[in-house]
């Protein structure tokens, strides 16, 4: 055991050994970059692409192997190394990549004039209160499912459709993520609605034995529902539970919903504020088969595949960390009849119309098998 005075005398001689050695290596690094930007000048003279999946392989085995214990360490500072390389060959031979297309030929102004626009569920709903927000002089049609709502905009029936992606309580909605992955559609806007539930029940009610809700409203409510030793009944939409008890009258059901619906349905407010939290809040997202790439955009979703490999998660976002992007979601599925290969879904921070982050992901698309770029948009909190 050394003393203080000890620790920092010893430390300070291998901080000098360090920034010794990192002053080394930096003229190295500089000039290995140098030497990309050459590669890529003869790779666009040649119309080869940035990615040579096989000398990078061999670069990572040859690091491994002549670097004895410390070759697993140093290999993930050549990927890194080798991914900024990448980037800047990207940079300069400018390849014509659809992102560098889409930024130049997608409008930059959202235009919710006249559209016509779908949500899943009946008027009342808290999809309905996010989707007057984005679309405020519309009249906003309603169909029964999720699925629903992707078909209409697939077939041209909707130009935009409304949906809820995730609470912060009860989680991600996970049926909209895998639609989300399967069509994937543009998303042209995100907003976040706080969510207050309260408990509703017909006119001449009797005692309350049972709530009927959506399952993501009853999953938010199970503290109140556990304290009154309720009853639980699913149902696809919390305001269309409130349509229900509405119209049905059961005298011991009550309905879970937003106090707007209990008033558009005609149904007494028992009880106010019953979710779990009081900092309750749910995430919409707006999708269409058009992008729109607002100035001040800044989220940016995408989709892909990995195989099943060790790392190969990490290697994709290392690359977002090293251009300073803020990962905030990720979701995962598998693809059908492929054994232990998934679809990656990805929100992260970014705009488009900057240099860098336009490369990178043009990068990813051209490197990344099942690439969809799925847009970026504005986050409204």
């Amino acid at each position: 055991m050394i003393d203080e005075k000890q620790f920092e005398v010893e430390m300070l001689a291998v901080r000098q050994d360090i920034d010794h050695i990192d002053k080394a290596l930096t003229p190295l690094l500089i000039e290995r970059m140098q030497c990309s930007e050459r590669v890529a000048k003869i790779k666009g003279q040649a119309g080869k692409p940035v990615l040579d999946a096989s000398r990078e392989k061999a670069i990572l085995t040859r690091i491994r192997e002549s670097s004895a214990e410390f070759g697993d360490s140093l290999v993930p500072v050549y990927r890194s190394i080798m991914a900024v390389s990448r980037m800047r060959q990207h940079r300069q031979m400018q390849i014509a990549d659809g992102i560098r297309q889409l930024v130049q030929e997608a409008p930059t102004t959202f235009q919710p004039r006249g559209a016509r626009v779908l949500c899943q569920g009946v008027r009342g709903a808290y999809t309905h209160r996010a989707a007057r927000h984005f679309f405020p002089d519309t009249d906003i049609a309603f169909i029964e499912t999720w699925n629903e709502v992707f078909e209409a905009v697939a077939a041209n029936r909707a130009d935009y459709g409304v949906l809820p992606v995730e609470n912060s309580a009860a989680g991600a909605v996970s049926d909209v993520y895998t639609l989300l992955m399967e069509y994937r559609f543009f998303i042209v806007g995100a907003a976040t609605e706080k969510i207050s539930h309260c408990i509703a029940a017909a006119e001449g009610h009797g005692e309350i034995k049972k709530v009927v809700s959506h399952p993501q409203g009853l999953m938010q409510c199970t503290e109140y529902i556990k304290s009154k030793r309720l009853e639980q009944q699913e149902y696809g939409n919390t305001a269309a539970a409130a349509k229900y008890v509405a119209e049905s009258k059961p005298e011991d059901t009550a309905a879970i919903c937003s106090e707007e619906a209990a008033r558009e349905y005609g149904l007494a407010v028992l009880e106010k504020n019953i979710q779990n939290t009081k900092q309750n809040a749910t995430r919409f997202v707006v999708i269409a088969k058009k992008p729109v790439l607002p100035v001040d955009a800044d989220k940016i979703s995408l989709c892909f595949s990995l195989p099943h490999e060790a790392g190969s998660l990490y290697q994709i976002l290392e690359r977002f960390a090293v251009h300073g992007l803020n990962l905030t979601k990720i979701e995962s599925r598998p693809i059908p009849e492929r054994n232990f290969e998934y679809d990656f879904y990805l929100d992260f921070t970014g705009n488009l119309h900057d240099d860098e982050t336009s490369a990178l992901i043009g990068m990813l698309q051209q490197e990344l098998p099942r690439f969809s770029f799925l847009g970026n948009y504005k986050e409204r909190q």
